[in-house]
């Protein structure tokens, strides 16, 4: 039994059975044409061995292989070694990692600064982050992770009441946008204000909408949906993001286009716009190539033409990664656009991220959206599963290169497709089905190794080999 250890995460090993087979020679039957005085002469053993067919083995990968035929018993054998341990398999596995505190400590500054009214401290914060494009090490803008922190006691409320899709008619759904309404209207030139109102409205739309189908959704909560939707487009009407070369702006711009709606030509526009004034955020892409599917607002054809004029505007930073990041979500959500990809493009494209970006969340990212992601069941369709086997396949160079500690909430987010409605009801236990998941793929991927009775420990080095 394979037996798992990482140094940072106690009381956690998850196991692998091993099947052993058992194989027995079969001896085939026949005459055999000696003499009666020459038979009493020879041992019956040595017939027996004479007769029999090769003895089949099982080598430690789990490969039948053909050895020799069984061992002379009348021959003498030096004692034989025990059956050498197999290795174990050790990578540290932060809690948090430094992208989960960075990400909890700007949200929680945003909290505080709205609890305590202080908007013109937290306008004056955003600001700054914005300007500078202030990002943690995974990319994630600090602009947004404040404003996020700012709404979140209003969108919980809200979720928690709406957690059942039918709320209690005595629940004060209203009270908490209200009250931001109500600074919004103390402030009403204040972009930063106008879009924290203006994100707060849309979260509450997908909270009485969900993420299903429309005929799964109820009328009433349609209806609310479309009604938080038409009053963030009305707050966010007036300000533009190229005039104030607002990255955050132009964010909550884009986001209305799942709500809205709109010609290809609008979506593609109000992404460049977020493009232009921040070429370093992944999000912005990502969002980019889902917004093109069929299924929102775009077609095939136009999302593989935006990645493409993506990459060649933006080659200076990226490469050829932001092919990649255009295509990231929508290929595992669509099989029609996975089984269209250019896959050496797309491959390249994921090389040249890591190249740029080098930090653990961005390599964890990708090693699990490859590894779990693509690597899921087969959807049916040949094309598309050549192509989803070919992603999967590039994991293994990742991981060997690139990983050195493992980010659980990161690879549980890719084996749900990174669903951003996903409503997770136990971060400790959705951080460990994606630990699990982590640590079955690197102990196939490792498999030979431990066979052969050596440890794998990850270093900042990547993983080395160290034998008993």
């Amino acid at each position: 039994m394979t037996t798992y250890k990482a140094r940072t995460c106690p009381g956690f090993a998850p196991f692998v059975t091993h099947l052993d087979g058992k194989f027995e020679n079969v001896t085939s039957s026949g005459q055999v044409t000696m003499a009666f005085a020459e038979r009493l002469r020879v041992p019956w053993s040595h017939i027996r061995n004479l007769l029999a067919t090769p003895h089949l083995t099982m080598a430690p990968d789990g490969v039948l292989q053909v050895g020799q035929n069984a061992p002379d018993e009348t021959k003498c054998h030096a004692p034989t070694r025990s059956a050498k341990p197999l290795g174990h398999l050790s990578i540290p596995c932060p809690n948090p990692t430094a992208e989960e505190r960075a990400r909890d400590t700007h949200q929680a500054r945003g909290l505080k600064l709205a609890r305590l009214d202080e908007w013109s401290r937290l306008t004056a914060e955003i600001n700054q982050a914005d300007a500078a494009r202030d990002k943690t090490l995974g990319g994630t803008p600090v602009a947004e992770l404040l404003a996020f922190g700012a709404r979140a006691d209003v969108v919980s409320a809200a979720e928690h009441a709406l957690i059942s899709g039918r709320p209690d008619p005595e629940a004060p759904l209203l009270a908490g946008i209200e009250a931001l309404e109500r600074v919004l209207a103390d402030h009403p030139c204040n972009p930063v204000i106008a879009t924290i109102v203006a994100h707060t409205h849309m979260d509450l739309g997908w909270a009485w909408r969900g993420t299903g189908w429309d005929v799964e959704v109820p009328v009433r909560n349609r209806e609310a949906f479309a009604a938080h939707f038409d009053r963030a487009a009305d707050i966010l009407l007036e300000f533009d993001p190229k005039e104030h070369a607002s990255p955050f702006l132009a964010a909550a711009h884009c986001a209305l286009i799942t709500g809205q709606g709109g010609a290809t030509a609008r979506v593609v526009s109000h992404y460049e716009t977020w493009i232009q004034l921040d070429p370093k955020n992944p999000r912005a892409f990502r969002a980019m190539g889902t917004h093109l599917l069929p299924r929102w607002r775009g077609t095939y054809a136009s999302l593989e033409m935006e990645a493409r004029r993506a990459a060649g505007n933006t080659a200076d930073l990226w490469g050829t990664g932001a092919y990649a990041w255009v295509m990231f979500d929508a290929i595992a959500q669509d099989s029609k656009a996975c089984a269209r990809l250019d896959l050496d493009f797309f491959l390249d494209g994921l090389k040249d991220i890591l190249n740029r970006s080098p930090d653990q969340y961005t390599t964890n990212l990708i090693a699990a959206y490859c590894a779990s992601t693509m690597g899921a069941s087969p959807t049916g369709d040949d094309e598309t599963d050549y192509v989803r086997l070919q992603i999967a396949a590039a994991a293994d160079e990742v991981t060997r290169e690139h990983l050195t500690e493992l980010h659980p909430m990161v690879w549980a987010h890719a084996a749900r497709g990174f669903d951003n409605g996903l409503r997770v009801r136990c971060a400790d236990r959705f951080a460990a089905s994606g630990r699990a998941d982590a640590l079955r793929y690197l102990n196939q991927l490792f498999r030979r190794e431990l066979a052969a009775g050596n440890n794998v420990v990850f270093t900042m080095d990547g993983p080395e080999l160290q034998s008993f």
